[in-house]
């Protein structure tokens, strides 16, 4: 039996935005979470079944900012000055809000396919998932994850319509 992926939404929505963006082959991070090695195996495997959770989940464990399952890291608030300045409540805010637009709670476990079906059918406006960034980085966001949720679930059509 596969080992099923503990993953926070705002993190299966990174990982589609950069996948909509071109990115094939995701590279280690200096803080040594395990981005890179969650996405390999949602982009290999459809069916990989993911359990929502809002703490650390698969990605944050081998971070170096990851102490005790809190993350230590200070936020980047030049282009989100409204932000929560700890990155643990920048991220439970955004997650949370990632549920309660996707219909999800913590604890829910589904396939990555049936996840990024979700997001096609009611990721919608994202801008409203994150009102305190402040430049265009929200509208690349979006347009990156259409490009997303078309590359994954129709690799050969080539994207959304």
């Amino acid at each position: 039996m596969k080992r099923i992926i503990h993953l926070r939404p705002l993190h299966f929505v990174d990982i589609i935005c950069d996948y909509g963006a071109g990115t094939e082959t995701f590279e280690p991070h200096p803080f040594g979470h395990a981005l890179h090695r969650v996405a390999e195996r949602i982009l290999r495997d459809k069916d990989t079944l993911l359990e929502i959770t809002l703490e650390a989940d698969d990605v944050c464990r081998p971070c170096l900012h990851n102490i005790s399952g809190v993350c230590d890291n200070v936020i980047d608030r030049s282009f989100r000055p409204t932000a929560p300045p700890l990155m643990r409540d920048w991220d439970r805010l955004i997650n949370r809000r990632w549920c309660e637009r996707l219909g999800m709670a913590e604890g829910d476990r589904l396939t990555a396919r049936e996840f990024c079906q979700r997001l096609r059918r009611r990721a919608g406006d994202i801008t409203a998932i994150f009102p305190e960034i402040v430049d265009d980085r929200i509208a690349v966001k979006a347009e990156n994850l259409r490009a997303g949720i078309g590359k994954y679930l129709e690799p050969k059509a080539g994207g959304v319509k």
